[in-house]
């Protein structure tokens, strides 16, 4: 796989979100505007860097046996530093994300990414894989925050848009209004991109199946 590929893959192809259908509970959870699905984006591709680096270049030196929680503390520690940081600078977002920043250790994306690339290839593919499903992680909840907060509250990143000429609708803020702005855009995005729903059961059909027969050798 070429480094171009691999840095763009996980924006549409391997969308985490939108394509992999990983993630989904910091997607639904703090989106409710764009401001917070950006900042669960950055925090969540800063884990996904420093683990991905961290695996990829001790992948060697880490027993088999003891693989996916050597994994976990690798992961736990950069949450734990983006915590930090995110306390000190940003502790609004810090108040807006609340629970859902420190459960960024279990968030599937980065431990799958661990297990299907980093923990399989070098370094640099490491890094540009790692940015590739960050980027496109952040930009599904950023659209996602800028639907519903548009729709639900009239506003767009904190300003005012609609809210003084459309009555906002609110279920777009709620639990079920996520749902249903995700499954609209996972729509549009499979119309755009005219995907074709595969024949074929299992593992045939998944856009990662090469990698995780690879694990499975």
């Amino acid at each position: 796989m070429g480094y171009l590929k691999t840095l763009t893959n996980g924006i549409l192809k391997e969308n985490p979100v939108l394509v992999l259908m990983l993630g989904m509970c910091p997607s639904l959870a703090v989106t409710t505007v764009a401001k917070s699905g950006i900042g669960m984006g950055i925090a969540t591709t800063f884990v996904l860097l420093g683990s991905n680096i961290v695996i990829s270049l001790i992948k060697n030196l880490i027993p088999k046996a003891v693989r996916l929680p050597s994994f976990i503390v690798i992961i736990a520690g950069f949450v734990t530093m983006v915590g930090f940081l995110v306390e000190a600078y940003a502790p609004q977002l810090n108040k807006d994300l609340g629970i859902f920043l420190p459960l960024i250790v279990v968030n599937c994306i980065i431990l799958a990414r661990a297990e299907i690339f980093a923990s399989q290839n070098g370094t640099v593919k490491s890094i540009l894989d790692a940015l590739g499903m960050g980027i496109g992680f952040t930009l599904a909840l950023f659209l996602m925050g800028s639907v519903r907060e548009l729709i639900g509250s009239g506003t767009w990143l904190g300003m005012t848009v609609t809210k003084e000429l459309v009555e906002p609708m609110k279920f777009f803020v709620t639990p079920a209004g996520g749902f249903f702005t995700l499954g609209i855009i996972i729509a549009v995005v499979n119309f755009l991109t005219h995907k074709k729903p595969s024949e074929k059961n299992g593992c045939h059909g998944c856009p990662s199946a090469d990698a995780c027969a690879k694990v499975s050798e």
